[in-house]
């Protein structure tokens, strides 16, 4: 390695310029054969830096926001969920509604595809270089209480309810709060009010929140007051596509069964 090379290695390693420390030699061939400028070679340098930087964000991102998989918005079945509107999702793709610090409120039964939902949009708005945060209701209550029980509440709140532009709650409804559980959650939702956009799923109607925050009803109007503000509140109803392969076979449970 001659001097000059390890020259421009090393200030690659100080200006923290790793794919041009890597492709710098075989643009410059290249460039050179083609007679390109070298204006052109140094543009095309920092382009593959500034998509590179684009990538390393973007896993970073990924990996902070803990999505449980990864979903896109062209795999949902609309053929099958044809309860979902697919004129109102589409437009909420574009993600503007983060930019207006909008919330998103998802609503219908198990296995329409609310979930699917929420983390499409948030897959999207990580591929967009936006930081995101996605937890279930339980999980949020767990982590909310052990940090008031250690003292840290506070801290968790700011790294990790306020930081995120995205905030995605998944599963409101499925297990009940007690009165603390529901004060916490409503303390998430006061401070992101105007902050910041939140994605919340749930398989329960407005008129039943109640009951899953300690049936406190002053509470809960507080929290749906600020919640639904500035939201798109999208219904989707239909069978659970769980089920589909069952149903087709005649050994999905009925309603009544459900009911039971």
């Amino acid at each position: 390695m001659n001097l000059q090379l390890q020259r421009i290695l090393h200030a690659c390693d100080v200006l923290k310029l790793p794919a041009i420390a890597t492709e710098w030699s075989a643009m410059a061939d290249r460039g050179a054969a083609q007679g390109n400028t070298f204006a052109d070679f140094l543009d095309n340098l920092l382009q593959v830096e500034i998509e590179a930087r684009r990538l390393r964000t973007r896993e970073v991102l990924l990996k902070m926001a803990e999505l449980p998989a990864i979903k896109h918005f062209d795999d949902f079945d609309f053929r099958f969920a044809t309860g979902a509107p697919r004129k109102q999702l589409q437009e909420l793709t574009s993600l503007v509604f983060i930019e207006r610090t909008e919330n998103i409120v998802l609503l219908g039964p198990s296995g329409v595809g609310k979930s699917h939902l929420a983390i499409a949009l948030a897959y999207s708005a990580i591929m967009r270089g936006i930081k995101v945060r996605f937890i279930t209701a339980a999980d949020l209550m767990l982590q909310l209480a052990t940090a008031k029980k250690q003292g840290r509440l506070d801290t968790y709140l700011k790294r990790s309810v306020l930081s995120p532009k995205l905030l995605v709650i998944d599963e409101i409804g499925y297990l009940p709060f007690g009165r603390e559980e529901a004060n916490l959650f409503f303390n998430v939702i006061a401070k992101r009010y105007e902050q910041g956009s939140v994605i919340v799923t749930s398989n329960l109607p407005f008129s039943q929140w109640s009951t899953a925050f300690a049936d406190d009803q002053t509470l809960t109007a507080a929290l749906l007051d600020r919640l639904l503000h500035y939201a798109h509140i999208v219904q989707i109803s239909g069978n659970s596509y769980r089920l589909k392969g069952k149903k087709s076979a005649g050994i999905a449970p009925t309603a009544e069964q459900v009911k039971q």
